[in-house]
C-alpha cells in the first residue's frame, strides 16, 4: 500500500486523523546456491504438536531450475527421521515421501505414535544431501497437570518492510514450547505498494501482485529463505493461522478489497491457489473444513481454539453503517461459531485460549450509555455500540460478538483469553459485556494483541518518529474505551505469553529498527489476567 492510499488498516488511518527498488533475481537464495544434487534451501519446520504426534515440513530443490512455483523438477524421494537425541542414535520414527512438482516439491510427514511431552530432533535426506536439523516437542498427555506453558507470539511480517529479527530473538530464548503465528505470514502486494515510508528494504518475489498458484508458491518460497525465519522454525513447533494477506487485503468469503474481479481473475480460483500454496508451504494441518480453524491442547492447563475469520465472513461495511449489528452478517460463519461455542463449553482446562485474527475488543468513538445509544442508533441507522473505527474487526460484526460473549457469560465460562494480531499495534484489554457501561457491566474475557513483526504502523504511515503521536492517540482511544488498558501504536516486535494455573501474562518486546538485520530487542510492557477475574492488570517485569 502506498502512503497516498493507506487502505489496509482503517484503525491506523482513523487514529492518525484523531490525534520502488528493482526486484532481485528470483534465484536469490534458491537456485543461485543449488548444485546438481538436491538441496534443502528453505529450512525445516514442525507444527501442530499433539501428545502422540508432530507434523514435519521441508522443501527440497531437486535441480537448479526447480524454483518455487516453477512447476519444474523431477520426482524426488525424501527420507525423514525423528529421534530422541541430537545424534540420531535413538530413532523414534522414520519414513520416506516422494515429492513432485505437483506439491511444489514441499514435503510433509504427519508422524504419529510418539511419546507425549518428549523432545525430538528431526532431519530429511535426499540422495546424499542432508537437511539442517530441527528440534520439536510433542505436547503433554491430555490429562497431564502442567505448571507452565510458554508461547512466542507474532503476526504481520511484510518482507519488503524489513528484516525478521524478531524471529531471531524468539529463537534465541530457548524457553518456548511453541511459536504461535496469528496471521499475515506473507503479503500479497506488488513490490513497493505497501511501503508507507516509501522505501523497500528488500523486494518481493515475484515483483507483481500475487494471483496464481505459481505466484503464491514463489512468494512463500522467498519468505522461507530468510535465515531468522528458518532459525525459529527449526527451534520450536509452529502453530499458525492465516489472516487476509495470505490471500488479499480485507478478504471476505466472496472477495477482497485488494481483488478486482475480471482484471485479476476469479476470486474463488485465487483463494483456492492461495490455500493450496499455504498448506504446501506451512507446517499446518488443515481442519476438516479445509481451513485453519482447529483445536490443540496442552494437558489440563490450556486448550487453544484456532480461528479462520476470512473464509466464511460477510463483506465489510463502511464505518458508521448500522448494518454492523445485523444478525444476517457473520465473521465466523454458523458452523465455526457452533464449533467454537461447543468447544468452549466442553473445555475442562484451566485456560481457554483463542487464536484470533482480528481484534474482538470494541474500539469505538463517542460511545454513550447503552440505554441511550441503542434507540438513538436505531433511529439514525448507526451502529448500536458506538462509531467503530475499523469494521474489518469484530466491531463490524457485533451480532456474532454478542452471541459469543453472551455464551461465555451465560455458561459461566471463565479464563478465556483472545490472542490477536492484524493491526500492527500492541493492545491489552478487557473484553467487556457492554463497552458503554464498563466497568459496571463487567468483562467476559481478556485480549492481548501483538504488534507487527515489520508491517507498517501509525508512525510509518505518518512518516514521523516513533512515539511522536502514539501517546496522544492512545490517550484518546482509552478515554472513549475504558476497557482498553494499554496501547502501543508505533512499535514493531513480538510477545511472549506465559501461562500458569494462576495467571496468563503477556510480555511485550520491541525491536530497535526493523530495517536493520542486526536489530536488538528490549522488553517494553507486561500485562496479565489472573485466574477467575476476566480482567487485565499491569505487571512491572517480564517473566524470567
Amino acid at each position: 500500500m502506498t502512503a497516498a492510499r493507506p487502505h489496509r488498516r482503517q484503525v491506523l488511518k482513523a487514529t492518525a486523523l484523531a490525534a520502488g527498488a528493482a526486484a532481485l533475481p528470483l534465484t536469490l537464495g534458491t537456485a543461485a546456491h543449488a548444485a546438481a544434487a538436491p538441496q534443502f534451501l528453505h529450512g525445516v519446520a514442525s507444527g501442530d504438536p499433539l501428545p502422540d504426534g508432530i507434523l514435519l515440513w521441508t522443501r527440497v530443490t531437486p535441480a537448479p531450475e526447480a524454483l518455487p512455483g516453477s512447476g519444474l523438477g523431477a520426482d524426488t524421494e525424501v527420507r525423514w527421521e525423528l529421534a530422541t537425541d541430537k545424534g540420531f542414535t535413538r530413532i523414534a520414527a522414520s519414513g520416506t515421501v516422494t515429492t513432485t512438482a505437483a506439491t511444489d516439491h514441499t514435503v510433509k510427514a504427519d508422524v504419529r505414535g510418539l511419546a507425549p511431552d518428549t523432545l525430538h530432533w528431526y532431519r530429511f535426506t535426499a540422495g546424499a544431501t542432508v537437511s539442517p536439523v530441527g528440534r520439536t516437542r510433542t505436547t503433554p498427555a491430555a490429562d497431564a497437570a502442567l505448571d507452565r506453558l510458554r508461547l512466542g507470539v507474532a503476526s504481520c511480517a511484510n518482507w519488503e518492510a524489513g528484516y525478521f529479527s524478531a524471529y531471531r530473538h524468539l529463537a534465541a530464548r530457548g524457553d518456548l514450547d511453541a511459536f504461535l503465528f496469528l496471521g499475515d505470514y506473507i503479503y500479497e502486494y506488488k513490490t513497493g505498494e505497501f511501503c508507507a515510508r516509501g522505501s523497500v528494504v528488500r523486494p518481493h518475489a515475484p515483483a507483481h501482485e500475487i494471483l496464481t498458484l505459481a505466484d503464491y508458491r514463489t512468494r512463500h518460497g522467498r519468505y522461507k529463505t530468510d535465515e531468522d525465519l528458518q532459525g525459529l522454525h527449526a527451534q520450536v513447533p509452529t502453530i499458525a493461522i492465516w489472516d487476509d494477506h495470505e490471500f488479499a487485503n480485507d478478504a471476505w468469503s466472496g472477495g477482497a478489497e485488494n481483488h478486482t474481479p475480471g482484471a485479476e481473475g476469479d476470486w474463488a480460483a485465487r483463494v483456492a491457489a492461495a490455500k493450496q500454496a499455504y498448506f504446501e508451504w506451512m507446517p499446518v494441518r488443515p481442519s476438516i473444513a479445509g481451513t485453519t480453524y482447529r483445536r490443540l491442547r496442552y494437558g489440563k492447563l490450556a486448550d487453544l481454539h484456532l480461528m479462520d475469520q476470512r473464509s466464511f465472513r460477510s463483506q465489510q461495511v463502511k464505518v458508521g453503517n448500522g448494518d454492523v449489528d445485523s444478525a444476517d452478517r457473520t465473521i465466523t460463519g454458523r458452523a465455526q461459531m457452533d464449533w467454537l461455542k461447543s468447544g468452549l463449553s466442553a473445555s475442562d482446562t484451566t485456560w481457554r485460549l483463542i487464536g484470533n485474527e482480528v481484534m474482538i475488543s470494541p474500539v469505538a468513538l463517542f460511545a454513550l450509555p447503552d440505554y441511550i445509544l441503542r434507540p438513538l442508533a436505531k433511529l439514525l441507522g448507526l451502529p448500536g455500540e458506538g462509531l467503530a473505527i475499523n469494521t474489518d474487526q469484530w466491531d463490524g460484526y457485533t451480532h456474532d460478538r454478542r452471541e459469543l460473549l453472551g455464551h461465555l457469560t451465560a455458561n459461566g465460562i471463565t479464563n478465556t483469553v483472545f490472542l490477536t494480531g492484524d493491526i500492527h499495534s500492541a493492545w491489552a484489554s478487557d473484553v467487556p459485556n457492554e463497552a458503554a457501561t464498563y466497568p459496571l457491566s463487567g468483562s467476559a474475557a481478556t485480549e492481548f494483541v501483538v504488534t507487527s513483526v515489520t508491517s507498517d504502523n501509525i508512525d510509518d504511515f505518518l512518516k514521523v518518529a516513533p512515539q511522536t503521536l502514539s501517546l496522544v492517540a492512545a490517550a484518546a482511544l482509552q478515554a472513549s474505551n475504558r476497557h482498553i488498558k494499554w496501547v502501543d501504536l508505533d512499535s514493531h516486535g513480538y510477545g511472549v505469553l506465559d501461562i500458569t494455573p494462576s495467571r496468563t501474562q503477556m510480555d511485550y518486546y520491541v525491536v530497535s529498527d526493523r530495517t536493520r538485520k542486526d536489530a536488538t530487542t528490549k522488553w517494553t510492557r507486561s500485562y496479565r489476567t489472573k485466574s477467575g477475574t476476566q480482567q487485565i492488570e499491569r505487571v512491572y517485569a517480564p517473566v524470567r
